[in-house]
C-alpha cells in the first residue's frame, strides 16, 4: 500500500460525512441555545472535540469490526488492507485524545456529557453492539447528546431537551433498520442484534412504531411556543420524508435507512429555521 492509498484508508475509518454530521448537530445545539455569538470560543472547542470523538468512535469500531466488515462491507479500509488493525488502533486513540483535550476547556456539564459520551463510544461495540435494541438505543442516546453537548458548552442545555429526545427516537429507529440490513453478517459473527431476537419484520414494525411517536411528538416545541410557524413549516415535510422512510424499509432496508438520514437532518433545519426566525428583527 502507498502512502496516499493509507492516507485515504484513514480518512474512511473516520466516516468523514459522519463527521461533518456530528460536528453540524452540536453546532445547532449551541445554536438553539442561543450561545452561538457569545460562547464562539466554546462552540468551536465542541464542534472540534465531537468531530475528532465521532471519527476516533468509528475508526475503532471499525477495528473492532473487521471480521464482520469481511462479510457486510469488504470494501472497507482494513478488510481491504489499506490501514492494518493496529494502525487503525493507534489512529483512533490519537484522535481520542485530541477529544479529549478540546473537552476539557468547557463548562463542567459539557465536560460531564463528553466523557460519557467518550466511555459509550469505546464499549459500543464489544459490550453493547451484539445486545437486542441496547445498542441501538446507545447509539441513538450518542446521535441526541451531540444537541446536548453544544447547548451545554453555552451553559443552557435545558433549550436542547426536545431536540435531543426527537433525534434520539429518529435514529433508533434508523439503527434498528440497519440491523435488518446487516442481518446475514450480524448472523455469521453471532450477534443477537433486534431483527435476529424477534425477527425482521417485527423489527421494523417496532422501529415505524417509534418513529410515529417521534413525529407526534415533532410540534411540541410549537405548541410549547418555543418556536413560531417557521418551524413548523419545516418540520412538517422532514416528517413526511422520515414516514416514508420507515415504509418503504419493509421493502429496501438499504434506501429506507439512508432516505431517513436525509428526513432527520431535515428536521434539524427546523429547529435552525425556527430559532433563527425569534433571533430576526421584526418590522414597525
Amino acid at each position: 500500500m502507498t502512502a496516499g492509498e493509507t492516507s485515504r484508508g484513514l480518512l474512511e475509518l473516520t466516516r468523514p460525512v459522519n463527521v461533518i454530521a456530528a460536528s453540524a448537530l452540536t453546532f445547532i445545539g449551541a445554536f438553539v441555545a442561543g450561545g452561538v455569538t457569545a460562547e464562539s470560543l466554546a462552540v468551536a472547542a465542541a464542534v472540534g472535540a465531537t468531530g475528532l470523538a465521532v471519527g476516533a468512535g468509528n475508526a475503532i469500531n471499525d477495528y473492532f469490526d473487521r471480521d464482520i466488515d469481511r462479510i457486510n462491507q469488504p470494501d472497507r479500509a482494513i478488510p481491504r488492507g489499506a490501514v492494518s488493525p493496529r494502525g487503525a488502533l493507534a489512529f483512533s486513540i490519537v484522535l481520542f485524545l485530541g477529544a479529549v483535550a478540546l473537552a476539557l476547556t468547557l463548562p463542567a456539564l459539557a465536560i460531564a456529557i463528553a466523557a460519557i459520551n467518550l466511555v459509550a463510544l469505546v464499549a459500543y461495540t464489544e459490550v453493547f453492539k451484539g445486545l437486542p435494541g441496547v445498542g441501538n438505543a446507545l447509539v441513538a442516546y450518542l446521535v441526541g447528546s451531540t444537541f446536548l453537548f453544544g447547548a451545554a458548552a453555552v451553559g443552557n442545555v435545558a433549550s436542547a431537551i426536545v431536540l435531543f429526545l426527537l433525534a434520539a427516537v429518529a435514529t433508533l429507529t434508523r439503527e434498528i433498520i440497519k440491523d435488518v440490513e446487516d442481518l446475514e453478517g450480524d448472523r455469521e459473527e453471532g450477534l443477537n442484534t433486534l431483527p435476529i431476537a424477534i425477527g425482521e419484520r417485527r423489527a421494523l414494525v417496532v422501529a415505524t412504531a417509534l418513529l410515529v411517536l417521534a413525529v407526534l411528538a415533532s410540534p411540541i416545541p410549537y405548541a410549547l411556543r418555543y418556536f413560531g410557524l417557521a418551524y413548523l413549516l419545516v418540520v412538517v415535510p422532514a416528517d413526511a420524508i422520515m414516514l416514508y422512510a420507515a415504509y418503504e424499509s419493509f421493502e429496501n432496508p438499504t434506501a429506507g435507512q439512508s432516505h431517513l438520514k436525509y428526513g432527520m437532518f431535515f428536521a434539524a433545519l427546523a429547529f435552525i429555521v425556527g430559532r433563527a426566525a425569534l433571533a430576526a428583527p421584526t418590522i414597525g
